[in-house]
């Protein structure tokens, strides 16, 4: 059964009670991210079910919201989900080079997830830092002016401390 811990539940009513009685549904994006980072980085049908609950709103409405925003993940993916951003800034300075290396690197092509669960690949639109393309974002850290060497230290980086990256790395008490 999907059900947030008591500490996370109780985050939740916080962030819930931020939003004016009747309007909860405003808290619907923060409390996905949150939802998504709890229950192994992807929101499955039953944790989407759960949300629209928590809130009081139908099903449909969370799954809409959910299968818009290319930050949330509809299926399973890798503790580590490399997001490579896709826009022109990006792909002009290399991001399509990223992208085909850390695909030979990890043996998978975009959207795919390694054997052991560590690492999955995703280009998504812009990550907000044209300036420093190209960039990469794995979980609430963003990786910038990449070189393959900097590519291949962050996967031993992150391979090394094996666990999920998620935007639950942040303080969501002062983040939100």
């Amino acid at each position: 059964m999907v059900k947030f811990n008591d500490d996370t539940l109780a985050v939740v009513h916080r962030i819930m009670d931020r939003y004016p009685k009747g309007k909860e549904k405003s808290a619907l994006l923060p409390i996905l991210h949150i939802a998504q980072a709890e229950f192994d980085g992807w929101l499955s049908p039953a944790t989407m079910d759960y949300v629209a609950s928590i809130l009081k709103i139908q099903s449909i409405e969370v799954y809409e919201v959910a299968s818009f925003y290319s930050m949330y993940n509809l299926k399973p993916v890798g503790k580590c989900l490399l997001e490579v951003c896709r826009t022109s800034s990006c792909w002009v300075r290399g991001a399509e080079d990223v992208v085909k290396h850390l695909e030979k690197r990890l043996g998978i092509k975009e959207g795919e997830t390694t054997a052991d669960g560590m690492f999955t690949i995703k280009t998504v639109e812009c990550l907000g830092s044209c300036g420093t393309a190209p960039l990469l974002q794995c979980g609430a850290s963003y990786h910038e002016n990449l070189t393959f060497e900097k590519v291949d230290a962050l996967i031993e980086t992150y391979r090394a401390e094996g666990k999920r990256k998620s935007y639950t790395d942040l303080d969501w008490n002062n983040t939100i």
